[in-house]
This record gives C-alpha cells, structure tokens and sequence, in this order.
C-alpha cells in the first residue's frame, strides 16, 4: 500500500496570515498552483487558503433573509455566515480568506486516506504534517501521477 510520504511534494510553498492577496494571486498563477498551506511564525500549520477562496471575493454577496416581527428583526439563516462570507469578499490578506478547516495526514497514512479526503472534503490538497509542521503536500496531480507510475 502506498504512503503518503512516497507521492508528497516536499518542497512546500507556504504562506502567512499576513501576506496580501495580491501576492497570493501572483504565487498561484506564477507557481501554477492552486491551494498552499497557511503557517504561523514558528511555521506550525494554521490553515490552507486556495484558488476558491479568492475566487469568492468576486461573488455576489448573499444578504440573509429575515423577518420583522413587532420590530423584532429574526435571521432565518446564520448572521456569523453573512460576517464571514462579508469578511471574505472584503479580505486583503490571506488571514482575513483562509480556512482554518484543514485536514491534513502524516507522512505514514494511505494513499486511500488522502483520497477519501479529497473527494469528501472537495479539496484541492491535502498538507503532510509531522505534529503540525508541515512537511509535505499532496496535490491531486501527485494522486493522478500514481495511475501512471
């Protein structure tokens, strides 16, 4: 069964919350890459920012529906939503756009494990940490390289 560690890129391109995302689009069209790992300053893994999330800087903003009741003003979808979906059509740094969401494996998990998060998770890449360095990346290109190999 192969791992992880046999398919991953290991020269990791990386990004902090401070970066722009002027810079952000420049790194994904020049490196022709579409998500990188979001680090802290002790380069410990926080989050992953993609293709995705700049691309939802240029959609519509969704307003939520509500109702009036007695001057009472009721959200029928979640407001937090609305702030974060605000916050990141607004976003000048990947900290205001990126996802702290990030599944991530070791460099000992399966192939199959990477997939399954792939396909689940609707993911670009999926980071290889040891503890929470990142030490790796897994693109779907490295998954599609392994039907050739």
């Amino acid at each position: 069964m192969m791992k992880a560690k046999e398919i991953m890129t290991t020269d990791v391109i990386t990004v902090h919350r401070d970066t722009t995302v002027r810079d952000l689009a420049k790194l994904f069209a020049e490196r022709r890459i579409s998500s990188v790992p979001v680090v802290d300053d002790e380069g410990l893994l926080i989050g992953i920012v993609s293709e995705s999330d700049l691309i939802e800087q240029d959609k519509p903003l969704h307003i939520p529906t509500v109702i009036s009741i007695f001057d009472w003003v009721i959200y029928l979808e979640s407001d937090k939503r609305f702030e974060k979906e605000l916050q990141k059509m607004t976003g000048q740094t990947v900290g205001d756009i990126f996802s702290e969401d990030v599944a991530s494996v070791g460099p000992e998990a399966p192939v199959s494990e990477v997939a399954e998060i792939m396909t689940e998770k609707k993911v670009q890449a999926v980071p290889v940490v040891e503890g929470r360095r990142v030490v790796g990346i897994i693109g779907r290109i490295d998954m599609v390289r392994t039907m050739i190999a």
